[in-house]
């Protein structure tokens, strides 16, 4: 037998093989299934046989350990590491008998097992009158369990639930509860041989550890803390009785609901009473105990101390996202079974991705600029930031408070994860708007084409029956008329593949889908890790080029992450390493790369990816410095959602603000359109300062130039020669006016565009004045993006005579429109006109930018 200071490893340790029971075995069989015999006819030596071929021993092991959650303080690792979270597999702290009241210690002798000092194991006494019961029953009325055959109980019920699936685990806990001879005699000869191997302390404190409080809440310090908010050393008779009290019935007994309070207390007073008649209590005591109520004033109902709920507020939904991520720990074990044993089992400290000074920079941003108590509708919000060339994920914040309790916390909680995919976080994501054209720009650029290529701009309905679609897939073949618009109704004939990145243009991209195969662009973006956060198809109708699609924020960070990564595109990792406890170290997740994309396509891409952060619709994202970043802007139909999503060489970002549930306009909201730009602006600072980054590199001629033609002058020539010059260079030619004599006048785009193949010449209006006067041609300029004021000089520089009307529009902080930023223009910067033509102009009125090359979002 273990000496008396011996204590086992964890709760327990291996338990030591039985030997020969004697008598005693024969009376307990016996006694315990005479009532069967009579029935069955069986004798008792056969009995007794059953009995010695029950297993001798018991392999308990130690009980479920936290785990504890690291983040680096910073990018730099030598400034340390900071806690964030304690997680359970359940609820439990194992603590040693001295460390409890004994007050629980007495509780459980005397309410549970009287004669626990005097046994060894099976209480003899017990038997006997639980089988006199048992004759009148025909079956197992009382099972005479002393605290060691609770404990073995317990034990098996534990190990049920270790097992892989549910099914498993609800068959083999039916198993280790069911009411049967089998079990009964199986209970009691490896109870025996835990009394020959451990002290009574030691079975005690085990019995004390492992024993279920009700829900998750397993062990005497767990139980302590959850309905008193104190330790378990530091319980008065009346709590130290009204916690064992429920260890029969858990369900009905626990202190979590007050529907429990009247039974709690009939059965605490039951145990007091033993208490007291063991003397383990004085008359005074007894007294004060007895007459304590179990109501609301006694139960102190605590938040858990331990679990993602109990987490750094900052850092709930990454420790949620840990957890959601062991089947992926692939150094814990060769299986998800063995990794979520290993994990199960804890005493890990776990070194994770997340990097504590960023997130708390995100987090509170998004806390600043998007509340999580609005009424009027769901608003909601998300950044994510993953490091370039790993995939490690360093910030997982937004404006909703993680809580996963099943009361909830109400209008400012969720337990849903909007950063990530549905089976990591119950989110089905949200639609990306026209961050998806960049697939259909690496697309574009695989099949050869070139950025300065000139593309049609002037549609705004399409026949969706010339959209080709080979995958099968994606919910086609599509017919129908596809109708759309630019932001602020823009109207452009045309526009360089460039520029229509770099203000986003839906009609531009619409024809580029035309041209393209809607497979290719799914096609690219797979090839980045895009996919949909329901682990459904991506969508490959017309549409989805202007991103119907719903996607996860952490998978659109991720893709940006590759294409500023040369083409190189990693999976997502959230551990470095753990540690055990024994000191030894088990390496993390590994990053898992590939290259997604060449590297020149990259860097055609990111070209104008610049472009929008410095001069486009992302310019109010530009951190500025000297780290340059790329991105790209999403909006959806209505401004139901909003992104913005862009990385510099070291740090790709992610950030959506918008509808959780609903159809809310955000352009109804204050500054609704901008707060993903406020947001990811500040992050990209921080992160630009700790992380640094390089220069983008310069595209290829080849991907500038494309395949694209040089349109000729065609002015004066006959309208069938046009056509037959034109459709030979793979042109089409348009004529809808400005023909005198049967010949060209006047014709759009101007010659020497550089063409895509398949793009429209259209034949227009020519002449003269409205008093015949020849006035020439005038080049319509980009004013967007300038102040009111830098506008009207650059028309007047021009001689444009025309009318001139400003309105506020999208993110304006005030309603003079005499002050602002240009947003759009009626007519495209480019188009041929004369210079008394009248000019609308949008404003953002009241904001001012801070240079004439960097206006705001318009997307």
């Amino acid at each position: 037998m273990a000496s008396s200071d011996q204590r086992p490893k964890g709760i327990f340790q291996a338990l030591a093989t039985i030997t020969g029971f004697g008598a005693l075995a024969g009376v307990m069989v016996t006694a315990m299934i005479s009532p069967a015999l009579a029935v069955t006819s069986v004798g008792a030596n056969s009995a007794i046989g059953v009995f010695d071929a029950l297993p001798e021993f018991i392999e308990l092991g130690e009980q479920a350990q936290k785990n504890t959650l690291w983040a680096t303080a910073s990018s730099d690792p030598s400034e340390g590491y900071v806690p964030f979270a304690e997680v359970y597999w359940q609820d439990r702290e194992e603590i040693r008998l001295s460390e409890m009241s004994p007050h629980l210690a007495h509780a459980a002798v005397a309410g549970e097992d009287r004669r626990f000092y005097d046994h060894t194991g099976v209480d003899v006494n017990s038997v006997v009158r639980a089988a006199l019961g048992n004759v009148f029953s025909g079956g197992i009325e009382s099972g005479a369990s002393t605290l060691s055959m609770q404990l073995v109980k317990n034990t098996y019920i534990q190990r049920s639930q270790y097992l892989p699936t549910e099914e498993e685990r609800q068959e083999a806990y039916a198993t280790a509860i069911e009411t049967s001879f089998e079990r009964k005699l199986n209970e009691m000869k490896l109870a025996i041989g835990l009394e020959k191997a451990y002290t009574k302390d030691q079975i005690l404190e085990a019995y004390l550890n492992i024993t279920g409080f009700g829900g998750n809440t397993y062990g005497v310090q767990a139980a302590a803390q959850k309905y008193f908010g104190k330790k378990a050393k530091d319980l008065n008779p009346a709590e130290a009785a009204s916690l064992l009290a429920i260890v029969q019935y858990p369900t009905t007994r626990n202190l979590e609901d007050p529907d429990n309070f009247p039974a709690n207390q009939e059965r605490r007073d039951i145990i007091l009473a033993a208490m007291y008649a063991e003397d383990y209590l004085t008359e005074a005591e007894y007294q004060t105990a007895i007459n304590t109520p179990v109501d609301a004033n006694f139960v102190n109902l605590s938040p858990p101390t331990a679990g993602c709920l109990a987490a750094n507020t900052y850092a709930r939904f990454f420790c949620d996202y840990v957890i959601k991520n062991v089947d992926n720990f692939e150094s814990l074990g060769a299986t998800p079974q063995e990794r979520n044993e290993r994990w199960r089992k804890g005493g890990l400290d776990v070194y994770t991705t997340l990097n504590m000074s960023l997130q708390t920079i995100a987090q509170d941003r998004i806390w600043e600029l998007v509340p999580n108590d609005e009424e009027r509708f769901q608003l909601g919000s998300a950044s994510t930031s993953v490091e370039v060339g790993t995939g490690r994920v360093l910030t997982m914040a937004q404006n909703k408070i993680f809580d996963d309790s099943e009361d909830g916390g109400g209008i400012t909680t969720t337990a849903v994860n909007f950063n990530t995919d549905r089976d990591y976080g119950g989110s089905s994501g949200f639609q990306v708007g026209s961050t998806y054209k960049i697939f259909a720009l690496i697309a574009w650029l695989q099949r050869g084409y070139g950025l300065n290529e000139v593309v049609d701009a002037s549609r705004m309905e399409l026949e969706q029956a010339n959209f080709l679609d080979t995958c099968g897939d994606g919910g086609g073949p599509w017919a129908g008329i596809w109708e759309f618009r630019n932001s602020a109704d823009l109207i452009i004939p045309a526009a360089t593949v460039f520029e229509s990145t770099v203000r986003s243009i839906n009609s531009s991209y619409a024809a580029i889908a035309e041209q393209l195969d809607q497979c290719e662009i799914r096609a690219a973006a797979e090839s980045l890790l895009v996919h949909r956060a329901d682990n459904g198809i991506l969508q490959t109708n017309p549409s989805a080029v202007l991103g119907t699609n719903e996607i996860a924020p952490l998978t659109m960070a991720g893709s940006f992450a590759g294409i500023a990564n040369a083409g190189v595109v990693c999976e997502p990792i959230v551990v470095d390493r753990f540690v055990t406890a024994e000191g030894a170290t088990i390496e993390g997740q590994k990053s898992t790369c590939r290259q997604g994309i060449t590297p020149d396509v990259a860097a055609a891409t990111a070209a104008p990816m610049r472009s929008v952060i410095t001069g486009g619709t992302g310019s109010r994202s530009n951190p500025r410095g000297d780290v340059p970043v790329i991105g790209k802007t999403g909006t959806t139909d209505s401004q139901v959602q909003t992104w913005m999503v862009g990385s510099s060489t070291e740090v790709a970002t992610a950030v959506w603000v918008g509808n959780i549930l609903g159809d809310y306009r955000l352009s109804n909201y204050r500054n609704g359109t901008s707060l993903r730009h406020d947001i990811w602006r500040v992050v990209m600072q921080d992160a630009n300062e700790q992380y640094g980054g390089d220069s983008f590199p310069s595209p290829p001629d080849r991907l500038l130039r494309g395949s694209g033609i040089e349109l000729p002058d065609i002015t004066g020539m006959l309208i069938d020669e046009a056509a037959l010059l034109v459709e030979s260079l793979g042109l089409k030619l348009e004529v809808t006016a400005g023909v005198e004599a049967g010949r060209v006048s006047l014709f759009e785009p101007v010659a020497g565009t550089y063409l895509a193949r398949g793009m429209t010449v259209r034949v227009t209006t020519g002449g003269s004045g409205p008093g015949g006067e020849s006035l020439g041609n005038i080049i319509v300029p980009n004013l967007v993006g300038l102040s009111v004021a830098q506008a009207n000089a650059t028309l007047d520089a021009l001689n444009m005579t025309g009318a001139r009307s400003y309105t506020c529009g999208e993110g304006s902080i005030s309603t003079d429109p005499g002050s602002g930023t240009v947003l759009s223009q009626s007519m495209g910067a480019g188009t041929q006109a004369w210079d008394y033509v009248a000019l609308q102009m949008q404003v953002a009125c009241g904001v001012i930018p801070a240079s004439a090359d960097e206006p705001v979002e318009v997307d």
